[in-house]
């Protein structure tokens, strides 16, 4: 396959599965022109794929000016995040991460040794912890106060990026000293005498504190968010979904980073539409539909229809184990399902968070009614739903984007995690059904959420199949019924994320962009445990090399 252009870079390695759908109704992934094992390599020019075939046929096409890269791996379409955070997470991510902590003992020797290592009247902060380390005890400060004392301000993200914990100095300089409420279901968490214990559910709640943190300069933030998806690039990461656009300054940090180079990861963009969001800033948020740079864009609107089961913020049937979990972020359905038809009106694709069961149920009902137009919504997380739910989803076309790590991180076979025992056995036999999704014909995006949970997608993809972690051999299998297959996943990451928004894209063919990675493992034959500690050895992202192993 070949256009006769001469190339400005060859890339020469194993084998290649281009994701290219096959002809007539053959299913799965193909390699070229429906041949197995007939590609070796690819030649490139001016950012676009001029021809894929075997080395002996694509060598021949070189000049002394093509570049020749030869890897010995396996070719595959660039990885595409299909939902991730990294503009929130150059704040979010400040401080200690916290991530690996398994218990409060843990967490407080992290939180002492961030503390030892600056001026005590600094902040102190973390991120990433796990509400687990909680077990039965409420969410509270006092493993802050525990690890530094009380006369240290401090803020701690917990994973899920919807809730922290702030000590009593903290709440004390934001002059917080009882329970309040905010629109979105976000609430100052108080005791039984009406004093806060220093949980603060949800993204107003949380602001109260965040406002007073010193902000990084502007140009730590260009060099932070440089970092990041130079980081993600050596994941085989070409492209990611960003699912916010909140700090004003967005626009000004990625031109500022592309006057440096090419951002190393394409961005396309989705601002929130929020139950506060009035008709103006709706109108400003239509208006900026299609604005971008050289490798970003506004591509979307993201909104909210509840929180998170850990955070008792999710959108229920009925109560969680504590009472908990029973309202809509938007109050009902009513005010959520106006702004899903006005955006639908203007060509806007939605992607709607949704974690619990009547959320999710409600969501798919509402898009399900709209007019069809040709834009594509979609749903974002879908913990726990019932499968005809999902069927619904399925027969509307309303695309999901899920995160396996979500499950495989933290929730447990057993049910002895928050998220279950909140839930209750019958919620948490519906843990992320990925299979169900697949299986009712849907679209299946894959991604990270990053910060929440890590974005290396080798082992995510590994996750997705094992239902477990693939590092913890000894973990039980969370409903490994509910597992992919190797191409599926693989999908999940290259051709789903296009489908999720309504285009046609992430596989390999000649005048296509140049985007794919190349890998040390093969995807498609490889064991998910070998999988997951594969490597990759090259990304390129239209013809930009962003990531090579020397």
């Amino acid at each position: 396959m070949t256009t006769g252009t001469i190339p400005d870079l060859i890339i020469c390695a194993r084998n290649v599965h281009t994701m290219a759908p096959k002809a007539g109704d053959a299913e799965g992934p193909s390699n070229v022109a429906g041949e197995a094992g007939a590609a070796s390599a690819i030649a490139v020019a001016n950012g676009v794929i001029t021809a894929i075939g075997d080395r002996s046929e694509i060598d021949g096409t070189a000049t002394s000016a093509t570049k020749i890269i030869d890897v010995p791996g396996t070719i595959v379409p660039g990885f595409t995040d299909a939902h991730a955070h990294p503009m929130m997470s150059l704040s979010m991510t400040r401080g200690v991460n916290l991530t690996a902590c398994k218990n409060q003992d843990q967490v407080i020797a992290a939180l002492r040794a961030e503390a030892a290592s600056s001026d005590s009247e600094e902040w102190v902060l973390g991120w990433g912890l796990d509400p687990n380390v909680f077990a039965d005890e409420a969410i509270a400060n006092s493993v802050i106060h525990r690890a530094i004392g009380t006369d240290r301000k401090a803020f701690v993200s917990l994973f899920d990026a919807h809730s922290a914990i702030a000590s009593d100095a903290a709440l004390a300089a934001a002059d917080v000293a009882e329970e309040r409420t905010y629109p979105g279901n976000s609430s100052i968490v108080v005791d039984d005498m009406g004093r806060p214990t220093g949980h603060l559910l949800e993204f107003a709640a949380m602001e109260e504190i965040r406002e007073l943190i010193p902000a990084l300069s502007f140009e730590e933030q260009v060099d932070a968010l440089i970092t990041l998806l130079t980081a993600m690039a050596v994941q085989g990461i070409t492209a990611v979904h960003v699912m916010d656009m909140n700090d004003p300054e967005t626009i000004d940090l990625l031109t500022a980073a592309e006057a440096r180079g090419p951002l190393p990861v394409k961005l396309r963009f989705s601002p929130w539409c929020a139950p506060a969001t009035t008709d103006a800033q709706l109108s400003e948020l239509i208006d900026s539909q299609g604005r971008h740079g050289e490798r970003w864009c506004i591509g979307g609107a993201k909104l909210f229809i509840d929180g998170t089961v850990e955070g008792g913020t999710a959108w229920l049937e009925t109560p969680d184990s504590k009472g908990e979990s029973t309202t809509s972020a938007w109050g009902g359905i009513d005010d959520y399902a106006v702004r899903v038809r006005e955006l639908n009106a203007a060509g806007v694709p939605t992607a709607t968070h949704a974690i619990g069961e009547r959320g999710i149920r409600e969501v798919v009902e509402t898009l399900a009614a709209l007019p069809k137009t040709g834009v594509q919504h979609r749903i974002e997380h879908i913990e726990s739903v019932a499968k005809d739910v999902i069927d619904q989803m399925g027969a509307a076309g309303i695309a999901a984007s899920m995160q396996p790590a979500h499950c495989t991180h933290y929730t447990a076979a057993d049910g002895s995690d928050d998220w279950s025992r909140r839930l209750g056995e019958v919620r948490a036999a519906r843990a992320w059904c990925t299979r169900d999704v697949i299986d009712a014909g849907g679209v299946l995006a894959l991604g990270s959420d990053y910060p929440v949970a890590p974005f290396e997608v080798l082992p995510i993809m590994a996750d997705a199949q094992l239902r477990r972690p693939v590092e913890d051999v000894e973990a039980t299998p969370v409903l490994p019924e509910q597992g992919l297959t190797p191409a599926e996943v693989l999908a999940g990451y290259t051709t789903e994320p296009f489908a999720a928004i309504g285009e046609e894209g992430g596989f390999l063919a000649v005048g296509a962009p140049a985007t794919f990675t190349v890998l040390d493992v093969d995807p498609l034959e490889a064991p998910p445990e070998e999988l997951g500690q594969g490597q990759v050895l090259l990304t390129v992202s239209e013809g930009i090399v962003t990531h090579q192993v020397e």
